[in-house]
């Protein structure tokens, strides 16, 4: 089993994901172990040991809470507003954005369909039709990375069952930042993304430079195990995203970047800071890669394994183009061949049997300390 390495803490933040991290880490033996099963899976596909099974296009059924004070009524963004983000999502993780034709000549070999689309869910966790859009009032004036959006008992909205749904919650937050999500292998009950109102979508409230809807492509990239670009190491160098095919980077690049931007003796093409996990402007972002596609095969064939075995599957709609509204897909899934399913499900009952391990010698480990 891989040490797994602490990333010491940014200077700057627009995504709180790694503060998540870092706190789950210091909290949680089993999210610690969890997390290097994950990572020692992902580094199987890296170096091919392992190769991925799927062979189209998942679909990922998604509810969205709306988190909202009554007193700004701004946060109570329209359905335009989420149908938007889900269409610049399909276009994302599909590489049908526009302008991915921006994609510096050396790197246009490396950019990657992800074969992830979104689609609102029809049937809400009893089965009951739903629009996939729930509407929570709440008291609170913001939120922050701590989680508290993600429950009614502390002012937001509890989740859908988290390994059926991406759970999306948008409200007010505070701390300077635009979203943040949890990473693979953490709490079911706090599993999910986080989104500022004012950054999710092209429409209604959304504002530049955050109006694209690349804060909800950053952000569930990180809930499909990917790292941010430059390693989050402060400017070390001495750390990475655990992706081959993107270069070392010294730390975040904001703004609208000229390429090539050199740090980490990453010349000639230096910083690939138009990829998605950059802190780049939205409208500067534009690609994930080979490698990154790896990382999410690893994560939707492990620790998200049930999006891809869910038992009502229907394949999904091609993106649409830009401009137009993508015929929504059914969410529920990817059809997968029998034997796919098959290995799918092994690997998943192997996954648990190995989390149960740990948390015997565990329980073990406590009662020969304190009973002994």
């Amino acid at each position: 089993m891989t040490e797994y390495n602490a990333f010491p803490a940014p200077s700057r933040d627009l995504c709180g994901t790694m503060h998540v991290h870092r706190r789950l880490l210091n909290e949680s033996m089993t999210y610690r172990a969890q997390r290097a099963r994950i990572e020692n899976r992902a580094l199987q596909y890296e170096t091919g040991r392992r190769a991925s099974v799927r062979s189209g296009v998942v679909t990922i059924p998604v509810v969205v809470h709306v988190v909202h004070n009554p007193g700004t009524p701004a946060q109570n963004i329209a359905d335009a507003q989420i149908h938007s983000q889900i269409d610049v999502l399909n276009w994302d993780f599909r590489a049908a954005n526009p302008d991915v034709s921006r994609v510096p000549d050396p790197w246009k070999p490396l950019v990657a369909d992800i074969e992830v689309e979104f689609a609102l869910a029809t049937a809400d966790p009893h089965g009951a039709p739903t629009d996939g859009i729930v509407r929570v009032e709440t008291g609170r004036t913001e939120f922050d990375s701590h989680d508290g959006v993600k429950a009614a008992a502390s002012g937001g909205a509890d989740p859908w069952p988290s390994d059926q749904y991406l759970n999306l919650w948008v409200c007010q937050l505070g701390e300077g930042l635009l979203g943040y999500a949890q990473f693979p292998g953490g709490p079911p009950h706090t599993d999910g993304v986080v989104v500022l109102h004012s950054a999710f979508g092209t429409t209604g409230t959304a504002a530049a430079p955050y109006d694209g809807g690349r804060t909800a492509t950053h952000e569930i990239g990180h809930w499909l195990d990917l790292f941010h670009i430059w390693g989050d190491d402060d400017g070390a160098c001495s750390n990475d995203d655990r992706v081959a095919d993107t270069p070392n980077q010294a730390g975040s690049n904001v703004g609208k970047p000229a390429f090539p931007h050199v740090t980490c003796d990453n010349g000639p093409n230096g910083d690939m800071f138009m990829n998605y996990m950059d802190y780049v402007d939205d409208d500067s972002m534009f690609m994930f890669t080979r490698g990154q596609r790896e990382r999410v095969d690893a994560c939707l064939e492990g620790t998200r394994a049930s999006f891809l075995v869910a038992h009502r599957a229907a394949p999904a709609a091609p993106a649409a183009a830009p401009g137009t509204r993508p015929v929504e897909a059914q969410a529920s899934g990817y059809v997968a061949q029998d034997s796919d399913v098959e290995r799918l499900l092994h690997d998943t009952e192997r996954l648990t049997r190995e989390a149960l391990t740990d948390i015997h010698d565990v329980l073990d480990l406590v009662g020969h300390r304190f009973g002994g």
